[in-house]
């Protein structure tokens, strides 16, 4: 159940041209790929989510890019200060793809709960090939088993598919890179999963500022990123300009 929670920062590093991983305790028993956080800024009005990166032995990893003044407050902190975050939140990727060939993609911090994703499955006997996207040299960040660098992180997407047969995609980025990747996964009979970056305000579902549309069985429907997502069946996701 999610609640809010105090948890003390063990670790906290600068680990790409503005990018920031920081380790915190957790009371949870577990946390899954493809939920997040939500941490409380001092003196604003909203928290900011970050995508679990990692999760083991009560403790929690985020990545995060440093934006604006909440982010710049995080880095700012220390090994040993203390943070109010609200978690678990949101759903989780399926683990649809244990025991197979699963291809994950990561486009720029989308590679987040990529790298979470990634160790989960490999635990649960899959094989796994992950990919990830960076504008620069400076902003990548370790843990894929391709980077590139620059062009687009579907440079030469099909030739991997074609090589690696996946059975089933995963994939977190900006719309136009999850688009795409829902594109390419019908084209080629696979099931992608897609977990979507949305501005939220509230994160829990109120205030209805990080709605999309979905298909469904009796027709379109509205949904949450942060409540009802922020993972989706890309074949059901209704990409509106």
């Amino acid at each position: 159940m999610k609640k809010n929670h105090k948890g003390k920062i063990l670790n906290i590093e600068t680990v790409a041209k503005d990018t920031v991983r920081m380790q915190f305790t957790t009371e949870l028993e577990s946390i899954l790929p493809g939920q997040f956080v939500s941490i409380l800024i001092p003196n604003k009005t909203l928290r900011r989510p970050f995508s679990v990166a990692g999760f083991s032995e009560g403790v929690i990893t985020v990545l995060f890019k440093v934006k604006g003044d909440g982010t710049n407050y995080l880095k700012s902190l220390k090994t040993g200060d203390i943070i109010d975050y609200l978690a678990p939140l949101g759903n989780t990727f399926s683990l649809a793809g244990s025991g197979k060939r699963a291809l994950l993609i990561g486009a720029g911090i989308g590679i987040a709960p990529m790298l979470y994703l990634k160790k989960t499955l490999r635990e649960n006997g899959a094989e796994t090939f992950l990919i990830s996207g960076f504008r620069n040299e400076e902003e990548a960040v370790e843990g894929s088993d391709r980077t590139v660098i620059g062009g687009s992180v579907l440079d030469n997407i099909q030739e991997v598919i074609d090589e690696f047969k996946p059975e089933i995609i995963y994939s977190c980025g900006p719309k136009i890179v999850l688009q795409v990747v829902c594109d390419i996964a019908e084209r080629n009979g696979i099931k992608a999963e897609i977990a979507m970056e949305k501005v939220m305000a509230c994160g829990i579902g109120v205030c209805r500022g990080c709605v999309i549309k979905l298909n469904a069985a009796d027709g379109v429907k509205n949904a949450s990123v942060c409540a009802d997502g922020p993972v989706f069946n890309g074949a059901e996701v209704i990409w509106e300009d």
